[in-house]
C-alpha cells in the first residue's frame, strides 16, 4: 500500500533535492511517453464490459475533489514514489470516466448537502437541504411527510446491507444524506435546531441516524461527530439529555484499537465515533488512535460482504474539502492519498464481476494549477520554468510582475491575499505543511467551484457511466445497475416520527 504521509523534514529534503528539479533526458522522456501511451491505448481497447446486474455498490466520494485536485494530488504522490508526473491514482485506471454537472436547483455553485442529495436520491435540491425535495418547507417535519428515497432506504427495501464511512462528522452533509431528511444541514444536534424548527416538529440529524438504524436498519456507520450523540455535560452538546450511543442497537467503538479488535464476521451493527468533531486530517492522524480511511473501508467491506443479499456502501473522504476551505493544499493532497489507499483496499477485497465501484466528488474547489512549472518541479513549491531552447537544462525561478516568486498552486478566493507589501516567498514557506496558498479575492473562507467534477467507474454495468452526466443521473444508473428500476420513483418514509 502506498505511503500515506511523510515527515515535514523528509518532504522538504525530497522536494528541494537537485534530482527533484532535474529535467529528464529529452530522448528518454519522449520514448517513455510513446511507450506509456501505447500501453494505455492497449488497455483501453481491452476494456471488459460487464453487462450483468450488480450485487454490491460502493460509492466513493472525495468531498471537494476538483480535477486540479486530482492532477496536483497525483504529482504530489508521484514525488514520494519517484514516478513524478507519470504517477496515477488507483481509480484513474478504472474502465470508465465521465464529467458530472454539479449545479443545484437554486445555485450555480452548490454545497455538499444538495450535491450529495442528488447522488443518493436522484433529485437535485436546494442549497443546504438533506434529502428533501427542493419545494419542501416546514411541512416536511410533519409525522406523515414523505421524501425522496435514498440509496440506504432502497437497499433496505431490497434486502441489502448498508454502510456509511466518512472522515467527517457522521452528521455532516454528505453522509447525512444517506439516512436523514432535513431542511437544513446545520441541524446536526438538537441543540442546533432553531425555535421555528422545534415548533414544526423537526428532528436533528443525529437522532435520525439512530431512528433510521432502528426502523430501516443500517449495518455500519463510522466517522466523527461524537459530540452530537452525547448530552451536554457528558462530553456532548445535546440539550435533550439523550445519550444516543446508548440507544444504538449494536456495538459502539470510539477508537482504532477497539475497531480493529472486532471480528470481521460479527453480527451486530457497528457505530464508530472516533472524534468529537471531524476526524483528524491524514497528515495529523499519527498522534491519534483514529483508524485510517483505508482501515474503515476494509472493515466495512469485510462486515457487509457476509450479507447474502449484497450491500450498498458510501465511503467519503470528507476532509479534502475542509483543507481546501483553509487554502491548505498539503492537507488536501495528503487526504487524497488516504482516499486512493482506501480505494486500493476495496479493490483487493471485492469481485468486480459483482461489485460496481464508483469514484466521484460532490463538487469542486477553486484551487488553481498554473504558472508553467517545469516537469519535476515540486508541486507545492515555487514555479521554476524550463528553457524550451535548451532541452535538459536546469529550470530557473520565475518571477511575477513585482519581481517576486510565486507558487504553482493557488486559490481563486479565501483569506490569504497577497499584497504588494507581502514578503517574497521562499521554498521553506511553501513546503511547510501548515502553509496556506495565496488567493486572489479575499473572503472569510475559500469557496466551492461550479466546474464539472470527474467520475470513474468499474465493475458491472460501469459502461453506463460515461460522457457528460447530470449529477442526479448517477443515482438512476446505480439503481438500474442493481436492478431497482421499479423502486427508483419511491418515496422514503418519514424520519420525523
Amino acid at each position: 500500500m502506498k505511503t500515506l504521509s511523510v515527515l515535514t523534514s523528509a518532504l522538504t529534503v525530497l522536494l528541494l533535492s537537485p534530482s527533484a528539479l532535474a529535467q529528464p533526458d529529452p530522448m528518454v522522456a519522449s520514448q517513455d511517453s510513446w511507450t506509456r501511451a501505447r500501453a494505455e491505448a492497449a488497455r483501453r481497447q481491452a476494456v471488459e464490459v460487464r453487462p450483468q446486474e450488480a450485487r454490491n455498490v460502493i460509492l466513493f466520494i472525495a468531498d471537494g475533489m476538483s480535477i486540479p485536485t486530482i492532477s496536483a494530488g497525483r504529482i504530489f504522490q508521484g514525488e514520494q514514489t519517484g514516478a513524478g508526473e507519470t504517477e496515477t491514482y488507483v481509480f484513474e485506471g478504472f474502465d470508465q470516466t465521465a464529467l458530472v454537472r454539479t449545479y443545484n436547483t437554486d445555485a450555480q455553485v452548490a454545497d455538499s448537502a444538495s450535491t450529495a442529495t442528488a447522488l443518493v436520491t436522484g433529485y437535485k435540491t436546494r442549497t443546504g437541504a438533506i434529502s428533501v425535495a427542493a419545494n419542501q418547507g416546514f411541512e416536511a417535519c410533519a409525522a406523515d411527510a414523505t421524501f425522496p428515497a435514498t440509496l440506504a432506504e432502497l437497499a433496505g427495501r431490497n434486502g441489502q446491507a448498508t454502510g456509511i464511512v466518512s472522515t467527517a462528522r457522521l452528521t455532516h452533509a454528505t453522509p447525512a444524506t444517506m439516512y436523514a431528511h432535513s431542511l437544513s444541514r446545520n441541524w446536526e444536534s438538537d441543540a442546533d435546531l432553531p425555535d421555528m424548527a422545534r415548533a414544526a416538529g423537526c428532528r436533528d440529524i443525529a437522532a435520525q441516524l439512530i431512528s433510521f438504524a432502528q426502523d430501516e436498519g443500517i449495518d455500519l456507520a463510522m466517522g466523527g461527530g461524537r459530540r452530537n450523540f452525547l448530552p451536554d455535560g457528558a462530553g456532548g452538546e445535546r440539550a435533550d439529555g439523550r445519550d444516543l450511543t446508548a440507544e444504538w442497537q449494536g456495538v459502539v467503538v470510539q477508537d482504532r484499537t477497539s475497531l480493529l479488535a472486532l471480528p470481521a464476521d460479527g453480527p451486530e451493527p457497528v457505530l464508530g465515533l472516533f472524534n468529537d468533531d471531524h476526524m483528524s486530517y491524514e497528515a495529523d492522524r499519527a498522534g491519534t488512535d483514529e483508524p485510517s480511511l483505508a482501515e474503515m473501508t476494509g472493515f466495512a467491506i469485510d462486515r457487509l460482504s457476509r450479507h447474502e443479499g449484497g450491500y450498498v456502501l458510501m465511503v467519503e473522504a470528507g476532509r479534502v474539502d475542509h483543507a481546501h476551505h483553509s487554502t491548505n493544499a498539503y492537507r488536501a493532497l495528503t487526504d487524497m492519498e488516504a482516499f486512493d489507499a482506501a480505494i486500493e483496499t476495496a479493490l483487493a477485497r471485492v469481485d468486480l464481476d459483482n461489485t460496481l465501484v464508483i469514484v466521484t466528488a460532490d463538487h469542486g474547489h477553486v484551487m488553481t494549477f498554473a504558472g508553467y512549472p517545469a516537469r519535476g518541479n515540486p508541486i507545492l513549491g515555487l514555479v521554476r520554468r524550463s528553457d524550451p531552447y535548451r532541452p535538459g537544462s536546469a529550470p530557473s525561478l520565475t518571477l511575477d510582475e513585482s519581481g517576486r516568486p510565486y507558487t504553482t498552486l493557488g486559490y481563486r478566493n479565501g483569506q490569504n491575499v497577497r499584497t504588494p507589501d507581502s514578503p517574497a516567498l521562499d521554498e521553506a514557506d511553501t513546503l511547510d505543511p501548515d502553509y496556506r496558498q495565496e488567493v486572489l479575492v479575499e473572503l472569510e473562507d475559500e469557496t466551492h467551484s461550479g466546474a464539472d467534477v470527474a467520475l470513474y467507474a468499474t465493475g458491472p454495468r460501469a459502461h453506463w457511466f460515461s460522457g457528460s452526466l447530470e449529477q442526479n443521473t448517477i443515482f438512476h444508473l446505480i439503481t438500474a445497475a442493481l436492478g431497482w428500476e421499479d423502486d427508483a420513483e419511491g418515496r422514503g418514509g418519514s424520519s420525523q416520527e
